[in-house]
């Protein structure tokens, strides 16, 4: 663990990749902890942060951060506070800053390169244009297909059959301007196949090109909203280029950021994935009691590749999007209100 003093002086400018081709030191924590650091010195901290190539996590306690450390906070990939704070998305807040640290790095050690990915992503995404972010988040999820960490997990899972067509993967209920969307994939709790998701996005494109349709409610039927991409299909791509071209010339995530104030999706369950993912580009996301949120792909050697580092950023934050991807834990309803990762609870 360094402090900006030693953050500013090249703690986290060391070379990433040792002689053998191996990551060195791929998480960097520094301690936000140890009182007032002169101007100049935070000044050539974030500089230094907003530049390094290491998975930069910020460490402190449950007083609050002066401006100054909120600044250095902000240029880092993620900080943990103790304590309830909802206010400032640069900050994730968790009962034990040192436990949290310690499950943060356990991720980063078991996934480095699926982590590093993640956090230098989510440091461009916020900023582009949708459309571009998405093809940013494709070429990321690419790469990491050809990597180490996702032929690991490719080999290690048990085999999954596809799910087996059905006469109507999506239902379409027409209510004066209203249009329903409904996943109807409920024994795979609506997971996101090929056919699922190419009759989703028909229902999108349709209520796009309708402008007699003056609102989209996308939901799921079941106990589940979604559980996010079929896993059967992990993995079954031709080559890592097809893969890109098929995600972002069909992106369900991109019709409904599209819809606009049209679009509203209704949660519920355990939703994991792309089902976290493609709500949160929607203007209104409502959620039943007891719905959770998880991000599990850097656990399969990936980075979110439904939107997820595009439209949750833009939702609760970078740094909070990073911490949830890391830990791959599920997020409760009432956190995910006061995050703004959903607008209402129903």
């Amino acid at each position: 663990m360094t402090d900006p003093a030693g953050l500013a002086a090249g703690a986290a400018s060391l070379p990433l990749i040792d002689a053998s081709g191996g990551l060195e030191t791929p998480l960097l924590a520094v301690d936000l902890r140890r009182g007032a650091v002169p101007e100049h010195v935070l000044g050539d901290a974030i500089e230094r942060a907003r530049d390094g190539d290491r998975l930069l996590v910020g460490v402190t306690g449950r007083a609050a951060l002066a401006p100054a450390a909120r600044a250095l906070a902000e240029a880092l990939d993620l900080t943990l506070i103790e304590g309830e704070t909802q206010d400032d998305a640069s900050l994730v807040p968790v009962p034990d800053a040192e436990a949290a640290l310690a499950d943060v790095a356990a991720a980063v050690s078991a996934h480095p390169q699926a982590a590093l990915v993640l956090a230098r992503l989510l440091r461009i995404t916020p900023a582009l244009p949708v459309r571009a972010a998405l093809d940013a988040e494709s070429f990321a999820y690419s790469t990491l297909l050809g990597g180490a960490e996702f032929a690991r997990w490719l080999g290690a899972r048990d085999p999954r059959p596809e799910a087996p067509p059905v006469p109507d993967p999506v239902l379409l209920a027409r209510d004066g301007d209203r249009l329903t969307v409904t996943l109807n994939l409920p024994a795979r709790r609506n997971a996101l196949g090929r056919r699922l998701r190419a009759a989703m996005i028909d229902a999108l494109e349709l209520a796009l090109l309708d402008d007699t349709v003056k609102r989209v409610v996308l939901e799921g039927a079941g106990p589940v909203f979604s559980s996010g991409g079929d896993l059967a299909e992990f993995g079954t791509a031709p080559d890592p280029s097809t893969a890109h071209l098929v995600r972002t010339s069909a992106s369900p995530g991109l019709l409904v950021h599209r819809l606009g104030e049209r679009a509203e999706v209704r949660v519920r369950g355990a939703c994991a994935g792309a089902g976290v993912e493609i709500p949160a580009f929607a203007a209104t996301v409502r959620a039943a009691p007891g719905t959770t949120f998880r991000l599990p792909e850097i656990g399969m050697g990936l980075v979110p590749g439904a939107g997820g580092t595009v439209s949750i950023p833009r939702r609760i934050g970078r740094w909070r999007t990073l911490h949830l991807a890391l830990t791959g834990a599920p997020l409760d309803t009432p956190t995910a209100l006061a995050w703004g990762l959903v607008d209402a609870v129903a």
